[in-house]
């Protein structure tokens, strides 16, 4: 059923009372861009409660969902995962560490979650699971515990397609006889040879529990398990696929939970003093400023033009110290809504809502950023003409110079993200994927509410 044949009020009343479950993989990218979601189906009277890291206990806390934290999935601090997989730093090529990652912080930690979830289950029997497209409990849930699940595509979506070469290597679609040609022979390498044992071991996890599977890849699992798949963003910030799976929905830009509660919006009057002004971050996950933020403050100091610095609480005192010019403003954090106003172009290290909150405000934007997908987010940024991806996790202050100064110089930059900032704006997140959630419930308790 789809939500359009839901009258508010019928949404409304399924969702009364009903319980759900949330779950995110332990990374702040799989976790904030549902909180806003959360809050909604709260809001509608939903019993939301929420299952993932001890890292989230104060922001849920804040946001007054009941935590279910880990108890036999492993445990991680800060997205720390290097600490946790310690063999993670051997691995110094990008395929090798996505690789390590797929087995270790992906597809091993599955049962897990599944442990965790059948001793929640007893307590808070719930109706339903949300969780982010990267959570690998998904398939236990809905195939063993028979429960509805819908997965949140928080990063571009990753199904396999006849349409384009493979997932989580960050190309760009090609075209003609010999690029799809070329295309189809990489996806059987990827599968076959690239992926091969990282895929081996999800296919022994499942047998092992017996869930069933036809031998797909991680890549399309979690989507083909899922009874929706509600992809946070919009067809114009996607590639086209002729095979698209027919359960995945557009739904418009997921964003963290913004309080309506009263407050004083950031400001600096430098804002309005400077002919251009960048934003910069490199978020929350990300500790080493050199990679990014300092190319970045290096290239601009001492310029006619401002740079505002979101440090996300890494090396602060220490950027302010090596680079004190009147025209750089280095802080931990600051309100993206109340700065991206006044910019002129965003430069990121590629992170997805943050990248959609850009495009929002019609933003071009300069991306450097490699791994953990970033590569597949920035690709889809030069493949729309929306900026200027750098190819690199450490560009050079030159390198993020010139593509600043290209990306307000070239119009054609601000046109395209003018136009995928209008697809965005005719979409109701919220809204769609409260139908999408009560599609999914039974009418039974509906039914008794009308006839009470």
């Amino acid at each position: 059923m789809e939500p359009q044949s839901l009258t508010n009020n019928r949404i409304a009343s399924r969702l009364a009372g009903r319980k759900i479950l949330f779950a995110n993989f332990p990374a702040d990218g799989h976790f904030n861009p549902l909180t806003g979601l959360a809050m909604h189906l709260k809001s509608a009277g939903a019993d939301v409660r929420w299952y993932s890291s001890r890292t989230y206990t104060d922001k849920l806390k804040k946001l007054r969902i009941p935590h279910y934290p880990f108890q036999k999935a492993v445990e991680v601090e800060g997205n720390n995962f290097d600490k946790v997989f310690p063999e993670r730093t051997t691995k110094k090529s990008q395929i090798s560490k996505l690789k390590f990652d797929i087995i270790h912080a992906f597809i091993l930690r599955g049962p897990e979650y599944y442990a965790d979830m059948m001793e929640i289950h007893r307590e808070f029997p719930f109706d339903l699971l949300v969780a982010d497209c990267a959570f690998t409990g998904v398939p236990f849930v809905k195939e063993l515990m028979n429960i509805p699940v819908i997965s949140i595509g928080v990063f571009p979506l990753s199904e396999t397609s006849k349409d384009l070469p493979p997932g989580g290597l960050g190309m760009m679609p090609m075209t003609g006889l010999i690029g799809k040609v070329k295309q189809g022979l990489l996806r059987a390498f990827a599968r076959h040879i690239l992926f091969r044992q990282p895929n081996q071991v999800l296919y022994r996890v499942f047998d092992e529990y017996g869930i069933p599977h036809r031998r797909e890849s991680l890549f399309d699992m979690i989507i083909r398990k899922s009874d929706l798949l509600l992809q946070s963003g919009t067809p114009g910030f996607e590639y086209r696929r002729s095979d698209m799976s027919h359960h995945i929905r557009f739904v418009g830009p997921l964003l963290p939970y913004a309080s309506n509660a009263a407050r004083t919006p950031w400001f600096d009057k430098r804002l309005n003093e400077y002919e251009r002004v960048y934003v910069v971050t490199q978020g929350t996950v990300e500790k080493d400023i050199e990679k990014l933020l300092v190319p970045t403050l290096e290239a601009f100091k001492d310029t006619g033009n401002l740079v505002v610095c979101t440090t996300g609480g890494s090396g602060t005192a220490e950027l302010r110290a090596r680079f004190p010019q009147q025209n750089l403003i280095i802080e931990d954090f600051i309100p993206f809504a109340d700065v991206m106003p006044y910019a002129d172009a965003y430069i990121t290290n590629g992170g997805y809502g943050g990248v959609m909150l850009g495009i929002e405000h019609r933003l071009p934007l300069v991306v450097a950023g490699v791994h953990e997908g970033k590569n597949e987010i920035n690709a889809r940024v030069s493949y729309f003409g929306l900026g200027i991806n750098l190819n690199t996790e450490t560009p050079q202050a030159k390198q993020v110079y010139d593509a600043a100064w290209e990306v307000v110089s070239n119009t054609r930059y601000k046109q395209n993200a003018e136009r995928l900032a209008h697809e965005f704006a005719t979409y109701h997140p919220y809204e769609l994927c409260a139908g999408y959630v009560a599609s999914l419930l039974p009418a039974g308790q509906e039914a008794a509410l009308q006839h009470a």
